[in-house]
C-alpha cells in the first residue's frame, strides 16, 4: 500500500510553535551560537552546586586500535584491583561487545550495557558507583541519572525486598530494617570508593560531537565528589581518519611502539579542531534544512489558519461568492485575450463557464457584450444567481455546513498533493547548482508558484462541488421491488427481462397463469446515525466493536 504524507514539520519549527521556550542542560556551551541563531535563546552558565573535584586527565593515542583497546583493559584491571568503580564509554554496541571479551579473558567481571539488556539497565547504571564496579556502556547510558558512590540505596533495598518476598505493607518492621541497614551499608562503601578515589570514566574514542564527551565526563564528580576520566584514542578511530589527517602525518613520521601511548598537544588540538569541524559541519546542515522549511512553514501557516478557521465553524458565504467570482475571471483571463468580442473564443468560453456551472449565456449572448468588463459582470452575476438558487433550494444552514465540510476535504486532498510535489522538487533542486543558480531561491521561487496554483486549484474544485451538489431527501428514494417468483421455460431468461416476467407470470395452483399475489414482507427499518462515529468509539451497529475495527475498516 503507497504511503501518503498528510503533514511535514521540521524539529526546529516544530519547538517554535511554542510561545515560550526554555531548556536545561550541563553542556550547552558548545553549542550556544545554534540556540541563538535558530531559537533566540541566551545560554546562561549556572555554577554547580559544589565545587567540582573531577580530575580530567590528557589523552592516551595509540597507533593501533587492538593496542588502544589492550591498554584500556589493563587499566581497568588495574582499577579494579584498587576497587575503584570504573564506567567505560565505548561509541558502537560493536566496540562494547569487543571490550566485553577482552574483559572476560582477564577474568574482570562486569557489566556490558548495549540496549540488549534493557530491563536490568537501569538498576546496572545506578549501581555502576559501588565498589569494584566494573560497567561497559554506549553512550546514551547513564544519561540523567546520578551514579552515587557506594551504590543507590533505593534500588537495593528494592531489589532486596523482591528477593526476600516482603514488601513495606506487610512486613513494616522488617522492611524498616532492610532500609537502615542497606543505608548504612552504603554509606560506608561509599567512603571506601572516595578513599579509592571516586568514580573513573573511561573513553574509548571521541565522539563527533563534543557535547556527548561533556556528557560521559560528567558521570563522574557529581556533587562534589572525587573523579577521575581519561580518553584512550587511536589513529584508526573514524573521528582522527577522516578529519584528523594532518596530525596522522606528522604521527606516522615518528616511530615509537604500538603499545606505548602518545601525548602531544598537537594531536590533542588537532582532535578538538576536529571535533568543531564536524559540529560546524552537522550544523550547517540543520540550518540549510531550517532555510528550505522556511518556503514550507509559511505555506503550512496559511493552510492551518485556513483550516482552523472552517472548523471553528466560520461562515463561508462571502468567501463562496468571491471564490465564484475569481473562478469566473480566471476563466475570461485565459479565454478572453482580447478587449473585445471579436477577438475571443467563444465557443471555449461558453463550453468553459457551463463546467463551471449551469450557464444560461449562450454564444450569442457573449457576442452581444461590449468588452471584457462587460463579460465579467454578465457571467459573475449569472454564477451567483446560480449559487443564490441553490442556496434557496437546499437552506441556507444547511449550506453553509456542507460548504464548511467541502472546503475541508479539498483543501486537505490539495495540500497532500502538494507536500508530495514539493518533496519530488526538493530532491532534485541542488541540481540547479550545475545551470549557476542558486538552488534556495529556486526552491523558494518554485515553492510558492507551485503555492499560489494549488490555493487555485482548491477554489476551482471548491467553486465546482458547490455548483454540482444535489440534497437528495429520503423520500425520493426508489423502494426495491419485492414479493417476485422467479419461473424460468424450457429455455430459461437470465437477466433483467426474467424479473420482469417472474413479477407478472405467477402460477395460483390450477396451471394457470396469473399476477403475482401481494405477500407481507417483514421491512428492516434502516439505522439512522446522526453524526459518523470515532475511530475508536463504539460500532453503531451494536457489536461491541470499536468503529474502525468493525465498519469503519
Amino acid at each position: 500500500e503507497e504511503n501518503h504524507t498528510l503533514a511535514t514539520v521540521t524539529l526546529q519549527n516544530y519547538f517554535r510553535l511554542y510561545e515560550k521556550l526554555a531548556g536545561m542542560t550541563g553542556t550547552a556551551s558548545t553549542e550556544a551560537g545554534e540556540f541563538a541563531h535558530t531559537y533566540g535563546l541566551e545560554v546562561v552558565s549556572i555554577p554547580t552546586n559544589r565545587e567540582p573535584k573531577r580530575a580530567d586527565e590528557a589523552d592516551f593515542i595509540y597507533k593501533t586500535e587492538d593496542a588502544k583497546f589492550a591498554a584500556a583493559a589493563d587499566d581497568i584491571a588495574e582499577r579494579n584491583a584498587l576497587g575503584q568503580p570504573v564506567l567505560v564509554g565505548t561509541i558502537s554496541v560493536e566496540k562494547s561487545e569487543k571490550l566485553s571479551r577482552l574483559l572476560d579473558k582477564r577474568g574482570i567481571r562486569h557489566a556490558v550495557l548495549n540496549a540488549k539488556q534493557h530491563e536490568r539497565e537501569a538498576h546496572v547504571v545506578t549501581q555502576a558507583g559501588r565498589v569494584g564496579a566494573v560497567t561497559v556502556a554506549t553512550n546514551m547510558a547513564g544519561r540523567g541519572v546520578d551514579i552515587l558512590l557506594g551504590g543507590n540505596p533505593e534500588g537495593l533495598v528494592e531489589h532486596e525486598a523482591v528477593a526476600r518476598g516482603i514488601t513495606e505493607a506487610e512486613n513494616p518492621d522488617e522492611y524498616a530494617k532492610l532500609v537502615a541497614d542497606i543505608k548504612a551499608a552504603c554509606i560506608a562503601e561509599g567512603a571506601m570508593v572516595r578513599e579509592a578515589g571516586g568514580l573513573y570514566v573511561l573513553g574509548t574514542e571521541r565522539h563527533e560531537s563534543r557535547r556527548i564527551d561533556d556528557q560521559l565526563r560528567g558521570r563522574a564528580g557529581r556533587q562534589g565528589d572525587p573523579g577521575e576520566s581519561r580518553f584512550y584514542l587511536s589513529l584508526e578511530d573514524d573521528l582522527m581518519r577522516l578529519f584528523a589527517s594532518g596530525a596522522m602525518s606528522w604521527v606516522m613520521g615518528r616511530t615509537f611502539p604500538d603499545d606505548v601511548p602518545l601525548e602531544a598537544k598537537m594531536v590533542s588540538k588537532a582532535i578538538e579542531r576536529a571535533q568543531r569541524t564536524v559540529e560546524d559541519r552537522n550544523f550547517e546542515i540543520r540550518k540549510d534544512v531550517l532555510k528550505y522549511d522556511e518556503v514550507l512553514n509559511e505555506q503550512r501557516k496559511i493552510i492551518y489558519r485556513r483550516r482552523q478557521q472552517i472548523l471553528d465553524g466560520g461562515d463561508l458565504r462571502d468567501e463562496t461568492a468571491k471564490a465564484i467570482t475569481d473562478a469566473v475571471d480566471s476563466i475570461i483571463d485565459l479565454l478572453c485575450t482580447g478587449n473585445y468580442a471579436e477577438d475571443w473564443d467563444v465557443d471555449e468560453l461558453v463550453l468553459a463557464m457551463q463546467a463551471l456551472y449551469a450557464s444560461s449565456i449562450n454564444a450569442d449572448h457573449v457576442k452581444e457584450l461590449h468588452d471584457v468588463r462587460a463579460a465579467r459582470a454578465a457571467f459573475a452575476e449569472d454564477a451567483l444567481g446560480v449559487y443564490t438558487s441553490k442556496e434557496d433550494s437546499i437552506g441556507t444552514e444547511q449550506l453553509r455546513e456542507i460548504e464548511r465540510r467541502v472546503m475541508l476535504s479539498v483543501i486537505d486532498q490539495h495540500w497532500r498533493d502538494h507536500l508530495y510535489e514539493m518533496d519530488y522538487l526538493r530532491e532534485g533542486i541542488n541540481l540547479r547548482a550545475m545551470g549557476q543558480q542558486d538552488p534556495l531561491a529556486e526552491w523558494q521561487r518554485e515553492g510558492y508558484d507551485m503555492f499560489e496554483a494549488m490555493m487555485g486549484s482548491i477554489r476551482d474544485t471548491f467553486v465546482q462541488y458547490v455548483f454540482r451538489l444535489e440534497v437528495v431527501s429520503e423520500e425520493n428514494v426508489a423502494a426495491p421491488e419485492r414479493a417476485l417468483t422467479y419461473s424460468a421455460a424450457d429455455e430459461p431468461v437470465q437477466g433483467a427481462s426474467a424479473l420482469a416476467a417472474a413479477a407478472v407470470g405467477f402460477d395460483d395452483g390450477t396451471g394457470a397463469m396469473g399476477p403475482a399475489p401481494e405477500q407481507e414482507m417483514p421491512t428492516q427499518e434502516p439505522v439512522r446515525v446522526e453524526r459518523a462515529p470515532g475511530r475508536n468509539e463504539p460500532c453503531w451497529c451494536g457489536s461491541g466493536k470499536k468503529f474502525k475495527t468493525c465498519h469503519g475498516v
